[in-house]
Protein backbone atom coordinates (compact mmCIF):
# COMPACT_ATOMS: atom_id res chain seq x y z
CA UNK A 1 0.00 0.00 0.00
CA UNK A 2 1.45 3.70 -0.98
CA UNK A 3 0.05 6.67 -0.82
CA UNK A 4 -0.41 9.55 -3.63
CA UNK A 5 -1.45 12.92 -3.62
CA UNK A 6 -3.47 11.68 -0.06
CA UNK A 7 -5.10 8.63 -1.78
CA UNK A 8 -4.21 4.87 -0.60
CA UNK A 9 -2.90 3.31 -3.45
CA UNK A 10 -3.76 -0.57 -3.18
CA UNK A 11 -0.91 -2.54 -4.40
CA UNK A 12 -1.19 -5.84 -6.58
CA UNK A 13 -2.64 -8.32 -3.81
CA UNK A 14 -0.18 -10.73 -2.25
CA UNK A 15 -0.23 -14.04 -0.24
CA UNK A 16 3.04 -13.25 2.13
CA UNK A 17 3.11 -14.52 5.92
CA UNK A 18 3.08 -10.56 7.15
CA UNK A 19 0.22 -9.49 4.87
CA UNK A 20 -1.67 -12.22 5.76
CA UNK A 21 -1.21 -10.61 9.23
CA UNK A 22 -1.58 -7.23 8.98
CA UNK A 23 -5.35 -7.76 7.16
CA UNK A 24 -6.23 -10.06 10.11
CA UNK A 25 -5.19 -7.23 12.42
CA UNK A 26 -7.24 -4.70 10.35
CA UNK A 27 -10.08 -7.63 11.06
CA UNK A 28 -10.12 -7.62 14.48
CA UNK A 29 -9.31 -3.96 15.52
CA UNK A 30 -12.68 -2.78 12.81
CA UNK A 31 -14.46 -6.25 14.51
CA UNK A 32 -14.58 -4.34 17.90
CA UNK A 33 -16.24 -1.45 16.33
CA UNK A 34 -18.77 -3.72 14.20
CA UNK A 35 -20.12 -5.60 17.00
CA UNK A 36 -20.56 -1.99 19.32
CA UNK A 37 -22.66 -0.31 16.10
CA UNK A 38 -24.70 -3.57 15.33
CA UNK A 39 -25.76 -4.09 19.04
CA UNK A 40 -26.78 -0.05 18.94
CA UNK A 41 -28.32 -0.83 15.80
CA UNK A 42 -30.35 -4.29 16.65
CA UNK A 43 -31.69 -2.31 19.54
CA UNK A 44 -32.63 0.66 17.12
CA UNK A 45 -34.64 -1.39 15.17
CA UNK A 46 -36.73 -3.10 17.23
CA UNK A 47 -35.39 -6.74 16.89
CA UNK A 48 -32.95 -6.75 19.36
CA UNK A 49 -29.23 -6.43 20.21
CA UNK A 50 -28.30 -10.27 19.14
CA UNK A 51 -30.19 -9.64 15.59
CA UNK A 52 -28.16 -6.78 14.67
CA UNK A 53 -24.53 -8.73 16.41
CA UNK A 54 -25.39 -11.50 14.02
CA UNK A 55 -25.69 -9.31 10.52
CA UNK A 56 -23.00 -7.42 11.37
CA UNK A 57 -20.82 -10.92 11.25
CA UNK A 58 -22.86 -12.20 8.33
CA UNK A 59 -23.19 -9.47 6.02
CA UNK A 60 -19.22 -8.51 6.72
CA UNK A 61 -18.42 -11.91 5.58
CA UNK A 62 -20.26 -12.53 2.48
CA UNK A 63 -20.05 -8.57 1.28
CA UNK A 64 -16.24 -8.92 1.71
CA UNK A 65 -16.21 -12.05 0.03
CA UNK A 66 -18.07 -11.58 -3.10
CA UNK A 67 -18.65 -7.88 -3.14
CA UNK A 68 -17.37 -5.30 -6.11
CA UNK A 69 -15.80 -3.31 -3.63
CA UNK A 70 -12.31 -4.88 -3.10
CA UNK A 71 -11.68 -3.34 0.42
CA UNK A 72 -14.38 -2.23 2.52
CA UNK A 73 -16.86 -3.08 5.21
CA UNK A 74 -20.63 -3.81 5.25
CA UNK A 75 -23.52 -4.65 7.96
CA UNK A 76 -26.18 -2.41 9.69
CA UNK A 77 -26.13 1.04 9.00
CA UNK A 78 -27.75 3.90 10.36
CA UNK A 79 -30.27 4.89 7.63
CA UNK A 80 -31.14 1.17 7.09
CA UNK A 81 -31.80 0.29 10.32
CA UNK A 82 -33.73 4.00 10.83
CA UNK A 83 -36.42 2.26 7.87
CA UNK A 84 -36.42 -1.28 9.88
CA UNK A 85 -37.61 0.26 12.64
CA UNK A 86 -40.51 1.58 10.54
CA UNK A 87 -40.98 -2.22 8.87
CA UNK A 88 -40.87 -3.74 12.26
CA UNK A 89 -43.60 -1.47 13.44
CA UNK A 90 -45.93 -2.15 10.87
CA UNK A 91 -45.52 -5.80 11.21
CA UNK A 92 -46.45 -5.63 14.99
CA UNK A 93 -49.96 -4.19 13.07
CA UNK A 94 -50.85 -6.35 10.80
CA UNK A 95 -53.74 -8.62 10.55
CA UNK A 96 -52.63 -12.20 10.53
CA UNK A 97 -55.85 -13.93 10.35
CA UNK A 98 -55.55 -13.68 6.65
CA UNK A 99 -52.06 -15.99 6.83
CA UNK A 100 -52.25 -18.86 9.65
CA UNK A 101 -49.03 -19.56 10.95
CA UNK A 102 -47.47 -15.87 10.05
CA UNK A 103 -46.30 -13.81 12.85
CA UNK A 104 -44.53 -10.68 12.66
CA UNK A 105 -41.04 -12.51 13.20
CA UNK A 106 -42.11 -13.66 9.68
CA UNK A 107 -43.52 -10.78 7.89
CA UNK A 108 -39.98 -8.57 8.81
CA UNK A 109 -37.91 -11.86 7.42
CA UNK A 110 -39.59 -11.82 4.34
CA UNK A 111 -39.36 -8.00 3.80
CA UNK A 112 -35.16 -8.19 4.25
CA UNK A 113 -35.31 -11.43 2.08
CA UNK A 114 -37.16 -9.55 -0.71
CA UNK A 115 -34.80 -6.84 -0.04
CA UNK A 116 -32.12 -9.30 -0.62
CA UNK A 117 -33.57 -10.81 -3.98
CA UNK A 118 -34.32 -7.12 -5.28
CA UNK A 119 -30.96 -6.12 -5.26
CA UNK A 120 -29.68 -9.20 -6.59
CA UNK A 121 -31.86 -8.58 -9.64
CA UNK A 122 -30.97 -4.84 -9.54
CA UNK A 123 -27.56 -5.84 -10.23
CA UNK A 124 -28.13 -8.77 -13.17
CA UNK A 125 -30.08 -6.19 -14.84
CA UNK A 126 -26.85 -3.98 -14.33
CA UNK A 127 -28.96 -0.85 -12.59
CA UNK A 128 -25.66 0.05 -11.06
CA UNK A 129 -24.88 3.19 -13.57
CA UNK A 130 -28.16 4.91 -12.21
CA UNK A 131 -26.76 5.77 -8.52
CA UNK A 132 -25.27 9.06 -10.71
CA UNK A 133 -29.08 10.16 -11.72
CA UNK A 134 -29.31 10.61 -7.74
CA UNK A 135 -28.77 14.63 -6.82
CA UNK A 136 -26.34 15.29 -3.89
CA UNK A 137 -28.89 17.40 -2.61
CA UNK A 138 -31.74 14.94 -2.22
CA UNK A 139 -29.00 12.29 -0.83
CA UNK A 140 -28.73 15.62 1.75
CA UNK A 141 -31.58 15.56 2.69
CA UNK A 142 -32.51 12.18 3.26
CA UNK A 143 -29.56 11.54 5.48
CA UNK A 144 -30.57 14.36 7.41
CA UNK A 145 -33.86 12.74 7.46
CA UNK A 146 -32.78 9.56 8.61
CA UNK A 147 -30.52 11.22 11.19
CA UNK A 148 -33.92 13.71 12.34
CA UNK A 149 -35.81 9.64 12.50
CA UNK A 150 -32.85 8.34 14.77
CA UNK A 151 -32.96 11.57 17.43
CA UNK A 152 -36.68 11.47 17.47
CA UNK A 153 -37.10 7.61 18.39
CA UNK A 154 -34.09 7.20 21.45
CA UNK A 155 -35.48 10.85 22.95
CA UNK A 156 -39.19 8.76 22.84
CA UNK A 157 -37.59 5.99 24.53
CA UNK A 158 -35.90 7.92 26.99
CA UNK A 159 -38.60 10.18 27.91
CA UNK A 160 -41.60 7.87 27.38
CA UNK A 161 -42.90 10.73 24.97
CA UNK A 162 -45.08 10.35 21.43
CA UNK A 163 -46.57 6.94 22.45
CA UNK A 164 -43.14 5.37 23.41
CA UNK A 165 -42.41 3.19 26.38
CA UNK A 166 -40.21 4.83 28.39
CA UNK A 167 -36.62 2.84 29.70
CA UNK A 168 -37.13 1.03 33.07
CA UNK A 169 -35.62 3.05 35.91
CA UNK A 170 -35.55 6.74 36.37
CA UNK A 171 -35.75 9.24 33.58
CA UNK A 172 -32.94 11.26 35.51
CA UNK A 173 -30.56 8.68 35.31
CA UNK A 174 -31.14 6.94 31.79
CA UNK A 175 -30.70 10.96 30.56
CA UNK A 176 -27.48 11.16 32.67
CA UNK A 177 -26.29 7.80 31.51
CA UNK A 178 -27.57 8.74 27.42
CA UNK A 179 -25.67 12.19 27.94
CA UNK A 180 -22.20 10.78 29.58
CA UNK A 181 -21.84 7.90 26.84
CA UNK A 182 -22.67 10.73 24.33
CA UNK A 183 -19.73 13.28 25.55
CA UNK A 184 -17.91 10.24 25.72
CA UNK A 185 -17.43 9.54 22.27
CA UNK A 186 -17.67 13.12 21.20
CA UNK A 187 -14.28 13.90 23.55
CA UNK A 188 -12.16 10.16 23.94
CA UNK A 189 -11.30 9.55 20.18
CA UNK A 190 -9.79 12.74 20.29
CA UNK A 191 -7.78 12.17 23.36
CA UNK A 192 -6.93 8.64 22.34
CA UNK A 193 -5.60 10.17 19.06
CA UNK A 194 -3.21 12.72 21.45
CA UNK A 195 -2.27 10.40 24.60
CA UNK A 196 -1.56 7.45 21.88
CA UNK A 197 -0.51 8.16 18.92
CA UNK A 198 -0.65 5.75 15.93
CA UNK A 199 -1.63 2.91 18.61
CA UNK A 200 -5.43 4.71 19.23
CA UNK A 201 -6.15 2.71 16.37
CA UNK A 202 -6.17 -0.41 18.95
CA UNK A 203 -8.30 0.92 21.47
CA UNK A 204 -11.47 1.22 19.63
CA UNK A 205 -13.47 4.50 21.57
CA UNK A 206 -16.84 3.24 21.32
CA UNK A 207 -15.98 0.05 22.97
CA UNK A 208 -14.36 1.70 25.39
CA UNK A 209 -17.36 3.80 25.90
CA UNK A 210 -19.45 0.95 25.97
CA UNK A 211 -17.72 -1.04 28.36
CA UNK A 212 -16.97 1.94 30.33
CA UNK A 213 -20.19 3.41 31.08
CA UNK A 214 -21.65 0.30 31.83
CA UNK A 215 -19.27 -0.68 34.51
CA UNK A 216 -20.10 2.48 35.94
CA UNK A 217 -24.02 1.84 35.97
CA UNK A 218 -23.44 -1.52 37.40
CA UNK A 219 -20.36 -0.56 40.52
CA UNK A 220 -22.72 2.36 40.94
CA UNK A 221 -25.95 0.35 41.59
CA UNK A 222 -27.96 2.01 39.41
CA UNK A 223 -31.84 0.34 38.31
CA UNK A 224 -32.11 0.80 35.14
CA UNK A 225 -32.86 -1.21 31.79
CA UNK A 226 -30.61 -3.21 30.22
CA UNK A 227 -30.19 -4.76 27.04
CA UNK A 228 -32.26 -7.99 26.34
CA UNK A 229 -30.98 -10.67 24.20
CA UNK A 230 -34.25 -12.27 22.35
CA UNK A 231 -31.81 -15.21 21.41
CA UNK A 232 -28.64 -16.61 21.93
CA UNK A 233 -26.45 -18.94 20.65
CA UNK A 234 -24.31 -22.09 22.85
CA UNK A 235 -24.64 -24.75 19.92
CA UNK A 236 -25.50 -25.67 16.66
CA UNK A 237 -28.67 -27.06 17.82
CA UNK A 238 -29.81 -23.69 18.67
CA UNK A 239 -28.75 -22.34 15.34
CA UNK A 240 -30.85 -24.82 13.89
CA UNK A 241 -33.80 -23.85 15.95
CA UNK A 242 -33.13 -20.39 15.13
CA UNK A 243 -33.10 -21.30 11.50
CA UNK A 244 -36.54 -23.36 11.49
CA UNK A 245 -38.15 -20.78 13.80
CA UNK A 246 -37.54 -18.05 11.58
CA UNK A 247 -38.16 -19.77 8.07
CA UNK A 248 -41.23 -17.83 6.70
CA UNK A 249 -44.40 -20.16 6.84
CA UNK A 250 -46.07 -18.59 4.23
CA UNK A 251 -45.43 -17.34 0.55
CA UNK A 252 -48.69 -16.30 -0.39
CA UNK A 253 -49.23 -13.53 -2.98
CA UNK A 254 -50.99 -11.37 -0.73
CA UNK A 255 -48.87 -11.63 1.92
CA UNK A 256 -45.90 -10.97 -0.76
CA UNK A 257 -47.85 -7.97 -1.62
CA UNK A 258 -47.93 -7.07 1.67
CA UNK A 259 -43.98 -6.95 2.30
CA UNK A 260 -43.41 -5.41 -1.06
CA UNK A 261 -43.77 -1.87 -0.07
CA UNK A 262 -41.28 -2.44 2.40
CA UNK A 263 -38.61 -4.17 0.25
CA UNK A 264 -38.61 -1.93 -2.22
CA UNK A 265 -37.93 0.66 0.62
CA UNK A 266 -34.91 -1.33 2.24
CA UNK A 267 -33.78 -1.60 -1.90
CA UNK A 268 -33.74 1.42 -2.73
CA UNK A 269 -32.14 2.56 0.29
CA UNK A 270 -29.60 -0.64 0.49
CA UNK A 271 -28.22 0.80 -3.12
CA UNK A 272 -28.23 4.79 -2.30
CA UNK A 273 -26.04 3.48 0.67
CA UNK A 274 -24.08 0.60 -1.04
CA UNK A 275 -23.00 2.68 -3.99
CA UNK A 276 -22.46 5.97 -2.61
CA UNK A 277 -19.98 4.46 -0.19
CA UNK A 278 -18.56 2.92 -2.75
CA UNK A 279 -17.53 5.83 -4.41
CA UNK A 280 -16.15 7.40 -1.48
CA UNK A 281 -13.90 4.43 -1.11
CA UNK A 282 -12.68 4.23 -4.72
CA UNK A 283 -11.71 8.24 -4.05
CA UNK A 284 -9.77 7.34 -1.77
CA UNK A 285 -7.95 4.45 -3.26
CA UNK A 286 -7.86 5.16 -6.50
CA UNK A 287 -9.90 1.69 -7.75
CA UNK A 288 -13.19 1.20 -9.55
CA UNK A 289 -15.93 -0.47 -7.55
CA UNK A 290 -17.88 -3.63 -10.03
CA UNK A 291 -21.73 -1.03 -9.16
CA UNK A 292 -23.38 -4.72 -10.21
CA UNK A 293 -21.37 -7.38 -8.44
CA UNK A 294 -21.80 -5.05 -5.15
CA UNK A 295 -25.30 -4.86 -5.61
CA UNK A 296 -25.52 -8.59 -6.24
CA UNK A 297 -23.03 -9.37 -3.09
CA UNK A 298 -25.44 -6.92 -0.94
CA UNK A 299 -28.39 -8.56 -2.00
CA UNK A 300 -27.18 -12.08 -1.26
CA UNK A 301 -26.13 -11.16 2.29
CA UNK A 302 -29.16 -9.39 2.93
CA UNK A 303 -31.13 -12.30 1.73
CA UNK A 304 -29.22 -14.68 4.05
CA UNK A 305 -29.73 -12.24 7.05
CA UNK A 306 -33.31 -12.48 6.60
CA UNK A 307 -33.28 -15.85 7.37
CA UNK A 308 -31.15 -15.34 10.25
CA UNK A 309 -33.98 -13.23 12.01
CA UNK A 310 -31.86 -10.05 11.78
CA UNK A 311 -31.53 -6.45 10.19
CA UNK A 312 -30.80 -5.68 6.41
CA UNK A 313 -27.29 -3.75 5.98
CA UNK A 314 -25.26 -2.29 3.34
CA UNK A 315 -21.86 -0.88 2.98
CA UNK A 316 -20.63 1.00 5.77
CA UNK A 317 -18.86 4.02 5.61
CA UNK A 318 -16.99 4.81 8.77
CA UNK A 319 -16.16 1.25 8.67
CA UNK A 320 -15.18 0.88 5.07
CA UNK A 321 -12.71 3.68 5.88
CA UNK A 322 -11.69 2.38 9.20
CA UNK A 323 -10.36 -0.63 7.93
CA UNK A 324 -8.54 1.06 4.69
CA UNK A 325 -6.63 3.36 7.51
CA UNK A 326 -5.85 -0.24 9.30
CA UNK A 327 -3.70 -0.76 6.04
CA UNK A 328 -6.13 -3.19 4.56
CA UNK A 329 -5.36 -4.31 1.54
CA UNK A 330 -7.36 -8.11 0.38
CA UNK A 331 -10.35 -8.83 0.66
CA UNK A 332 -9.27 -11.01 3.58
CA UNK A 333 -9.48 -8.07 6.11
CA UNK A 334 -13.22 -7.84 5.26
CA UNK A 335 -13.85 -11.40 5.81
CA UNK A 336 -12.47 -11.32 8.90
CA UNK A 337 -14.33 -8.82 9.94
CA UNK A 338 -16.91 -11.34 9.94
CA UNK A 339 -15.52 -14.11 11.36
CA UNK A 340 -14.40 -11.75 14.10
CA UNK A 341 -17.83 -10.52 15.04
CA UNK A 342 -19.44 -14.31 15.02
CA UNK A 343 -16.52 -15.16 17.24
CA UNK A 344 -17.20 -12.32 19.78
CA UNK A 345 -21.02 -12.86 19.88
CA UNK A 346 -20.77 -16.60 20.96
CA UNK A 347 -17.87 -15.65 23.18
CA UNK A 348 -19.43 -12.17 24.79
CA UNK A 349 -22.96 -12.64 24.41
CA UNK A 350 -24.23 -13.52 28.13
CA UNK A 351 -22.01 -9.48 28.99
CA UNK A 352 -23.89 -8.00 26.28
CA UNK A 353 -27.35 -8.00 28.15
CA UNK A 354 -25.12 -6.32 30.97
CA UNK A 355 -25.04 -3.12 28.76
CA UNK A 356 -27.80 -0.34 30.04
CA UNK A 357 -30.47 0.70 26.97
CA UNK A 358 -29.65 4.48 27.33
CA UNK A 359 -25.79 4.06 27.23
CA UNK A 360 -26.66 2.58 23.14
CA UNK A 361 -29.54 5.49 23.13
CA UNK A 362 -26.11 8.01 23.43
CA UNK A 363 -24.26 5.89 20.87
CA UNK A 364 -27.14 5.99 18.71
CA UNK A 365 -27.60 9.98 18.94
CA UNK A 366 -23.76 10.21 17.97
CA UNK A 367 -24.56 7.85 15.25
CA UNK A 368 -27.28 10.50 14.29
CA UNK A 369 -25.15 12.84 14.41
CA UNK A 370 -22.41 11.35 12.05
CA UNK A 371 -25.26 10.78 9.21
CA UNK A 372 -26.39 14.29 9.51
CA UNK A 373 -24.39 15.89 6.27
CA UNK A 374 -23.88 19.12 7.47
CA UNK A 375 -21.27 20.64 5.23
CA UNK A 376 -24.23 22.14 3.28
CA UNK A 377 -25.50 24.01 6.52
CA UNK A 378 -22.60 25.51 7.29
CA UNK A 379 -21.62 26.75 4.10
CA UNK A 380 -24.95 28.35 3.34
CA UNK A 381 -24.56 30.02 6.76
CA UNK A 382 -21.13 30.86 5.64
CA UNK A 383 -23.22 32.74 2.73
CA UNK A 384 -25.43 34.56 4.81
CA UNK A 385 -22.80 35.01 7.55
CA UNK A 386 -21.02 37.56 4.76
CA UNK A 387 -23.38 40.53 5.31
CA UNK A 388 -25.13 40.21 8.60
CA UNK A 389 -22.04 38.44 10.84
CA UNK A 390 -18.08 38.91 10.17
CA UNK A 391 -17.19 36.72 12.76
CA UNK A 392 -19.61 33.97 12.11
CA UNK A 393 -18.36 34.09 8.46
CA UNK A 394 -14.59 33.98 9.02
CA UNK A 395 -14.69 30.90 11.32
CA UNK A 396 -17.06 28.83 8.96
CA UNK A 397 -14.38 29.53 6.24
CA UNK A 398 -11.62 28.74 7.99
CA UNK A 399 -13.21 25.56 9.44
CA UNK A 400 -14.59 24.61 6.10
CA UNK A 401 -12.52 25.88 3.32
CA UNK A 402 -15.08 24.81 0.16
CA UNK A 403 -15.16 26.47 -2.84
CA UNK A 404 -18.79 25.54 -3.50
CA UNK A 405 -21.77 27.93 -2.95
CA UNK A 406 -25.14 26.54 -1.28
CA UNK A 407 -27.97 28.46 -3.09
CA UNK A 408 -31.54 28.91 -1.73
CA UNK A 409 -32.59 26.94 -4.18
CA UNK A 410 -30.25 24.19 -3.45
CA UNK A 411 -31.00 24.49 0.36
CA UNK A 412 -34.78 24.71 -0.53
CA UNK A 413 -34.15 20.88 -1.80
CA UNK A 414 -32.44 19.64 1.12
CA UNK A 415 -34.78 20.92 3.51
CA UNK A 416 -37.91 19.89 1.72
CA UNK A 417 -36.23 15.73 1.03
CA UNK A 418 -35.49 16.08 4.74
CA UNK A 419 -38.92 16.77 5.69
CA UNK A 420 -40.80 14.57 3.50
CA UNK A 421 -38.40 11.55 4.95
CA UNK A 422 -39.79 12.74 8.61
CA UNK A 423 -43.24 12.94 8.00
CA UNK A 424 -44.05 10.79 5.52
CA UNK A 425 -41.91 8.33 3.35
CA UNK A 426 -37.96 8.15 2.20
CA UNK A 427 -38.63 6.12 -1.08
CA UNK A 428 -41.46 9.75 -2.10
CA UNK A 429 -38.43 12.10 -0.65
CA UNK A 430 -35.93 10.67 -2.93
CA UNK A 431 -38.15 9.69 -6.14
CA UNK A 432 -40.34 12.56 -5.77
CA UNK A 433 -37.32 15.31 -5.22
CA UNK A 434 -35.10 13.68 -7.76
CA UNK A 435 -37.55 14.04 -10.87
CA UNK A 436 -38.04 17.71 -9.77
CA UNK A 437 -34.77 18.28 -9.70
CA UNK A 438 -34.22 16.51 -13.07
CA UNK A 439 -37.07 18.92 -14.09
CA UNK A 440 -36.05 22.12 -12.59
CA UNK A 441 -32.16 21.48 -14.26
CA UNK A 442 -34.07 21.24 -17.66
CA UNK A 443 -35.97 23.89 -17.57
CA UNK A 444 -34.75 26.50 -14.99
CA UNK A 445 -30.88 25.48 -15.06
CA UNK A 446 -30.58 24.42 -11.72
CA UNK A 447 -27.60 23.28 -10.51
CA UNK A 448 -26.48 20.56 -7.83
CA UNK A 449 -23.92 20.58 -5.02
CA UNK A 450 -20.54 18.66 -6.23
CA UNK A 451 -19.83 15.33 -6.07
CA UNK A 452 -20.56 13.31 -2.96
CA UNK A 453 -17.34 11.80 -2.91
CA UNK A 454 -15.72 15.14 -2.60
CA UNK A 455 -18.39 17.09 -0.13
CA UNK A 456 -18.44 13.94 1.70
CA UNK A 457 -22.26 14.45 2.09
CA UNK A 458 -22.18 10.28 2.84
CA UNK A 459 -19.24 10.65 5.11
CA UNK A 460 -21.66 8.97 7.84
CA UNK A 461 -22.30 5.65 10.22
CA UNK A 462 -23.38 4.00 9.00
Amino acid sequence: MTQNNGRTQLEKPGFNGAEIVQNVVAGLTVSFVAISLGAAFGVLSGRGAYAGIISAGVIAFITALLGGTRIQCSGPTAPMTAVTLIVVTAASQQDYSRWPGVTADHFINLAIIMTGLILIVAGIVRLGRFIALVPKVVISGFMNGIAILIWMDQIRKIFGIGGAKAYEGPVLLNTVVAICTLLLLFILPIKLRRWLGDKHRFFPATLITIVGMSALVHLAGWDIERVHLEATLSSFGDFKDLLAAQFPTSWAPDLLMAVMPFALQLALLAYLDSLLTSLVIDKMTDEQTGQNKELVAQGAANLVTGFLAGIPGAQATIRSVLILKENATLRLAGIMVGVFVLIEMMLFQNYVKLIPQAVFAGLLIKVGYDVFDWLPVWLYARERAKKRHEGLHTYIKTRYQDPIHVTHLEMAFIIGTTLVTVVYNLNAAVIGFSVLFMIGKRFWHIRDLKPVEETGAMGAED
